[in-house]
């Protein structure tokens, strides 16, 4: 990806949604641009507005960090923009965001056993591990039953990008579609952040983009996002809507893989539903779901 070309657009997107008001400065009339003017910013981070103006045409590299936590004050970027606009600078300088060497991403092969074993002890809960281009590379019994419309069988590496964006069996499973389309990309905007070489993830991005307009428009946008915690709304074709909490958790041993956990609230007709799917896996619906899914196959 173009670094320039991700900065230019980064900081004019943010740029523009920041009202006068917002960053309490008189509005005044005949405003050209939506959001702040380029002065307007270079006055708020304390840089002349030639420096800023470069830093915006994507000049990025040797910027300071006391320069750029002034910009992103300026822009009232959230914790998540921040670090995004740091790592777009580290990779003008050309330091990787581990410090370490980069190294060329390599196809999602098997989890290893004790990935699996731990899953595997998970068996009230969703667990899943994904890589940093949204394959599911590991899931415990009931998250293969939980995603037996994305999983299917057959040795295919099931990935939640393009069953979001290319699959329409998504609309249903997702009832708040739209909301998970947005989060998806702007996951995905902070990952090309931090790894702007992941020929893997530069692909993935390419072919959505070319497969979906709605992917395109809100990759268009450069929000960005973490995962971390939060609800989701489910739609399961076997026990109905599930409101299921996840925490998102760091995979240590393998940097950019993560575990996934969806939790019901204990008593509610959620907690009800996610037992009823795990009798419906224990008794081979998954494998029967992942046999239809097959045969449905083009």
């Amino acid at each position: 990806m173009d670094n320039r070309a991700e900065v230019r657009e980064f900081l004019m997107s943010r740029r523009a949604k920041v009202t006068p008001e917002q960053a309490g400065i008189p509005a005044g009339t005949n405003r050209r641009v939506p959001g702040l003017r380029r002065s307007e910013v270079a006055a708020l981070a304390g840089v002349s507005v030639e420096y800023y103006a470069k830093l915006e045409r994507g000049q990025i590299a040797g910027a300071s960090s006391s320069v750029l936590h002034a910009v992103a004050d300026g822009l009232h970027l959230d914790d998540t923009e921040r670090v995004h606009l740091l790592d777009l600078a580290r990779n003008a300088d050309g330091i990787p965001t581990s410090g370490r060497a980069r190294r060329r991403a390599t196809r999602p092969g098997p989890a290893r056993p004790s990935l699996e074993w731990a899953l595997e002890a998970i068996t009230d809960a969703v667990a899943i591990v994904r890589d940093q281009h949204h394959n599911i590379i590991a899931a415990n019994p009931l998250a293969r039953a939980f995603y037996a419309p994305l999983i299917g069988d057959g040795g295919r590496v099931p990935n939640l990008a393009r069953f979001q964006f290319l699959d329409p069996t998504a609309r249903d499973f997702y009832p708040d579609w739209d909301v998970f389309a947005a989060m998806c990309v702007a996951i995905m905007r902070a990952e090309a952040g931090r790894n702007p070489h992941d020929k893997g993830l530069h692909d993935l991005v390419g072919e959505l983009s070319t497969r979906s307009e709605t992917f395109r428009t809100l990759w268009a946008a450069h929000d960005v996002r973490t995962h971390g915690s939060g609800t989701k709304r489910f739609h399961h074709p076997v026990v109905g809507e599930l409101v299921l909490v996840y925490e998102e958790l760091a995979v240590t041993a393998e940097p950019g893989n993560v575990m996934l956990i969806y939790t019901a609230e204990p008593g509610s007709s959620s907690a009800e539903r996610l037992g009823l799917l795990a009798s419906w896996a224990a008794d081979g619906g998954a494998e029967r779901a992942a046999g239809t899914a097959r045969d449905d196959t083009p």
